[in-house]
């Protein structure tokens, strides 16, 4: 069974596993996209069929590949359980990470799950993949099939089920590692309740030097890597979705902070910011004409200084992390809005002023505040066709309404 989902899933057995990735559930899992009706009706025909726990494991994929389809372009065709799902780098981020690596050498994915970052370093080079979990290494040779990976790419590919606390990457140029997060049965943000954790690591940079260590964004990582390693926080949609550690010839700016921001047509899209979390930020006491929301990636990589100093901004309310400046700017690394009003928070005052401008929609974003948006809402019975945003922040010690466009949308309409 796999790690993880043991509170979701019945008692599978492997060779249920085995049959879900098999021709015979293709054709039933291709019926349960294609036959109309309800899933209800679908199931209870599937029943007749085939044993409670495959019937189990095809409606869970049916939910699954919905759920996957904003991560992956072939989601349809391959293979999860909910909670490696969910913890699968997807293919965008997987994509810039992999772009990284050199080419056409042996490379390694330790942990690798269900092969989120495999499918992409499968690109590169010759690749060997690694999980404790039976299951997943069943999952992840379907994905590389699925992907046109599994034996049909121009490289080698392997999965085998073993421990990565014993592996050994000695006969490779460049490894990546996803240590498991819940080892303990509770996500952790601490790298010493990983497994494998930092001693194992530390093994395997002994053995070669290029490796990739991914993590959750809010890792506590050794004061050690800080110095020697590249630390790189990634996001996309909005969201800070990973550290990364890159080590060895793998590191570009060693001893130094990244925030990159990743689009849908990584690697290509992207936008990289590389400082030092020692780097101020300018102060202000007033709100200027734009107002800037920087991407998670660049607040988890505490990168708000260096972002600050290219665009000439600066800080109007450092507990919320909003910066302000003269002049607008297009850089995928903040939202940018245009100021109309800035005012005391006052909804008798803020419903008057959005009644008057017959804004019906309005997108509400806070930081520091204790005011809960969909309250906020509620409150100011929103009437009309216009649009504006509201940003709530404390400015000396109150809590203040900024009212703004998003800065790309006001010039579209003018």
């Amino acid at each position: 069974m796999a790690r993880g989902d043991a509170a979701v899933n019945p008692p599978c057995r492997l060779d249920d596993y085995r049959w879900l990735t098999g021709d015979e559930a293709r054709r039933w899992l291709d019926w349960l996209a294609a036959e109309p009706g309800s899933l209800v009706a679908r199931a209870s025909r599937l029943r007749k069929r085939l044993s409670a726990e495959r019937v189990h494991l095809l409606l869970e994929q049916v939910e699954l590949h919905r759920r996957a389809r904003a991560k992956f372009a072939h989601a349809e065709r391959m293979f999860f359980t909910p909670t490696r799902l969910e913890q699968a780098t997807d293919q965008y981020v997987a994509g810039y990470k992999a772009s990284r690596f050199p080419r056409e050498v042996p490379l390694a994915d330790l942990c690798c799950g269900i092969g989120g970052d495999l499918l992409m370093l499968a690109r590169r080079g010759p690749i060997v993949g690694v999980d404790c979990d039976p299951v997943m290494v069943l999952f992840a040779e379907a994905n590389l099939r699925a992907s046109g990976q599994g034996g049909a790419g121009p490289w080698r590919t392997e999965v085998r089920v073993e421990d990565a606390t014993a592996a050994s990457v000695s006969a490779v140029a460049a490894w990546h590692i996803d240590p498991d997060r819940r080892a303990g049965g509770a996500r952790t943000t601490t790298l010493a309740q990983c497994r494998p954790g930092q001693f194992t690591i530390e093994r395997l940079l002994g053995e070669c030097a290029r490796g990739v260590v991914k993590l959750a964004p809010a890792t506590e990582v050794p004061p050690a890597w800080s110095e020697r390693a590249e630390l790189e926080w990634i996001g996309r949609d909005r969201q800070c979705r990973q550290l990364v550690a890159w080590f060895g010839g793998l590191a570009e700016h060693p001893g130094r902070r990244r925030a990159t921001i990743v689009a849908n047509d990584a690697p290509r899209a992207v936008r990289t910011l590389v400082g030092s979390e020692a780097t101020r930020v300018p102060r202000t006491d007033a709100v200027g004409p734009y107002l800037f929301d920087p991407d998670p990636a660049v607040l988890g990589a505490r990168l708000l200084g260096a972002l600050a100093a290219e665009h000439g901004l600066a800080q109007f309310a450092p507990e919320a992390a909003y910066l302000t400046g003269e002049c607008p700017a297009s850089d995928a690394a903040v939202a940018c809005f245009e100021v109309t009003d800035v005012l005391p928070f006052d909804l008798k005052r803020l419903r008057g002023l959005l009644k008057a401008r017959h804004v019906g929609r309005l997108e509400i974003k806070k930081r520091a505040v204790p005011n809960r948006p969909e309250d906020v809402r509620r409150r100011l019975h929103l009437r009309g066709d216009a649009s504006a945003t509201l940003l709530l922040a404390p400015i000396a010690g109150r809590v203040t309404a900024i009212v703004a466009r998003r800065w790309k949308e006001s010039k579209r309409a003018e």
